[in-house]
């Protein structure tokens, strides 16, 4: 429990110094630290401190999560009665009704019918979630061709795809960064011994912790943090300050992981 609030009074600590330091699946990654004197690893991430004569430096480890803009609109022909739309069809041709193969043109957004913005509504895309589910359930495609049963899974899966990357703020962040064009390139390596310092003691706190209520408030406290450096995106990707939003992300994954590693001990 000490240990719970030293680190409680770490992240508040570390909370103030967010303002003022400028600040990628799937969408987690293995952390790990760049040392040039190893003494300890682990299939998922490692920790060490550097030696006096370098900086302390952390790296994620991990495929770049990056492309080039979605917004292009492209027209769109039936396979099964030819007819064309301007705007790409999904799930069905206006026409014939008949299940069309995916458009790698239409974006998350645009199946749920949402703005193309980072604050959503989280209740209304669970809501727009279920009702593709249920126009795409198997009982009510198994009386059309094969072809088309195999789109249906097809599109079931982009659907389940989509509301799971929209539903989180560290996923959601990488793929508005991606519609704009902007690479999240999670090699990238951040020195920043304080919150190095802070990470680390996090993971050893919910390592050493075995009671479900100090967990919880371990997981509380990185919430927030989450919460803040979420909220600290929006203003740097509204203002087109890019670099600094990927700053942002990369700090979100941290504890992104963080809130996982106590939710398997819970």
């Amino acid at each position: 429990m000490n240990r719970a609030r030293k680190l409680v009074a770490s992240i508040s600590t570390l909370s103030t110094r967010r303002r003022t330091y400028s600040p990628s699946s799937s969408t987690f990654r293995t952390i790990s630290i760049i040392n040039s004197q190893t003494h300890h690893s682990s299939r998922r991430e490692s920790f060490q401190p550097s030696s006096s004569a370098k900086p302390l430096c952390l790296r994620f480890s991990g495929r770049e999560f990056s492309s080039g803009s979605s917004d292009t609109t492209s027209s769109s022909v039936c396979w099964n009665c030819g007819s064309s739309s301007e705007k790409a069809a999904f799930l069905f041709c206006d026409s014939c009704r008949s299940i069309q193969p995916i458009d790698d043109s239409v974006d998350y957004f645009q199946i749920f019918d949402l703005e193309k913005k980072y604050e959503l509504d989280a209740g209304s895309l669970e809501g727009k979630y279920k009702d593709w589910q249920k126009k795409l359930h198997p009982d009510l495609v198994h009386n059309k061709s094969q072809k088309e049963r195999d789109y249906a899974a097809d599109q079931s899966a982009k659907v389940t795809e989509a509301y799971r990357t929209l539903t989180k703020r560290l996923s959601r962040a990488m793929y508005i960064m991606k519609l704009n064009g902007k690479n999240v390139n999670e090699e990238e390596t951040i020195t920043d011994p304080t919150l190095l310092m802070e990470i680390m003691e996090l993971r050893e706190t919910i390592s050493e912790a075995n009671d479900s209520k100090e967990l919880d408030q371990i997981r509380s406290q990185v919430q927030e943090k989450l919460k803040q450096w979420s909220d600290s995106f929006v203003e740097a990707f509204e203002s087109h300050r890019f670099d600094e939003a990927v700053k942002c992300i990369q700090r979100m994954t941290y504890y992104e992981r963080a809130c996982e590693e106590i939710v398997k001990k819970l």
